[in-house]
């Protein structure tokens, strides 16, 4: 978001000039591999003992991804709020992707489902500290969707699956999921949060 160009675009910090009035932010889970590990957990056995899998799975390796995401996340408040300095910044956290615990994660292998939820669960509180931290704002996705997990009657979030033109990658937000964080952020710009 700071450095870096994706699919040949500049930087998404170069996209603000000060005159906006409200920017969101929901990152960290890339760096901390949290979809990835569950999109390896979905490959054959024989793929998931692939040094670059097996990597993605490794609770340590996580651990220490986990440890370098707050300072990411405060350096990009901190750059949002330096280029946009009359924007409300609402960091977004990530929806719910795994049932509670006791609830099976469709074919998930539950080490797995409990190292998401350790990843999940840091998430959460790197991203609520780094909003505290840098004077910005915090929207409770991952909060709001408790229930509205992939296996749930009403998901906000897609489960594991093949990536179709057709429908939302799997793990990852489906329309209503959008639609309801859409909703939180009116409602904390509306004050009603």
């Amino acid at each position: 978001m700071l450095r870096e160009q994706q699919r040949g675009a500049p930087p998404q910090i170069e996209a603000l000039d000060g005159s906006e009035t409200l920017v969101t932010i929901t990152i960290g889970g890339n760096d901390a591999g949290y979809v990835p590990l569950l999109m390896a957990a979905t490959l054959p056995g024989v793929l998931r003992r692939l040094p670059a899998v097996a990597a993605l799975l490794d609770r340590g390796q996580r651990e220490q991804a986990l440890g370098g995401v707050e300072a990411a996340l405060r350096a990009v408040g901190a750059a949002v709020r330096e280029r946009a300095p009359r924007a409300r910044v609402f960091f977004v956290d990530y929806l719910t992707l795994l049932p509670p615990a006791g609830v099976r994660a469709g074919r998930l292998p539950q080490e797995v489902t409990e190292l998401a939820r350790y990843v999940a669960d840091g998430l959460e509180r790197h991203t609520a500290a780094a909003a505290a931290a840098t004077g910005c704002e915090l929207v409770r996705a991952g909060q709001a969707s408790r229930e509205h997990h992939p296996w749930s009657a009403q998901p906000w979030t897609v489960g594991a699956g093949l990536p179709l033109p057709w429908r939302p990658w799997p793990f990852h937000p489906n329309a209503a999921g959008m639609a309801a964080v859409a909703e939180l952020v009116a409602a904390q710009w509306a004050g009603r949060a």
